[in-house]
């Protein structure tokens, strides 16, 4: 009998309990804003999107081998942005963008 109910703990205790976990693409999009020359925009841009948004945002030369460029995060689908620098309109567009895409705004 004792050997039974020995053998019933081992078994009953050896058992783990599985845990799993799943998760999908975080619906979340990013913008960045690169010129030719950055130092014109030293002070950093104003975006505006969807005429309710406004945030200032950062400038990066436009190259292709930058690793650290700050990038902003937006909600996925359509918008309409608007990017403006001392009053003056550089660029206005609606675009569309979806799930974890960046999108590089290039600047005059």
């Amino acid at each position: 009998m004792k050997k039974l109910v020995l053998l019933i703990l081992i078994i009953t205790s050896s058992c783990g309990i599985t845990q799993s976990r799943s998760s999908g693409i975080v619906n979340q999009a990013y913008l960045s804003f690169a010129a030719s020359d950055k130092r014109n925009y030293s002070e950093g841009v104003e975006v505006i999107m969807d005429d309710k948004t406004r945030f200032n945002a950062e400038v990066f030369n436009n190259r292709d081998k930058i690793k650290h460029v700050r990038v902003y995060g937006i909600s996925t689908g359509k918008h309409e942005i608007a990017v403006m620098f001392k009053g003056k309109v550089l660029y206005e567009k609606t675009i569309f963008i979806s799930s974890q895409q960046t999108k590089k705004i290039i600047l005059p």
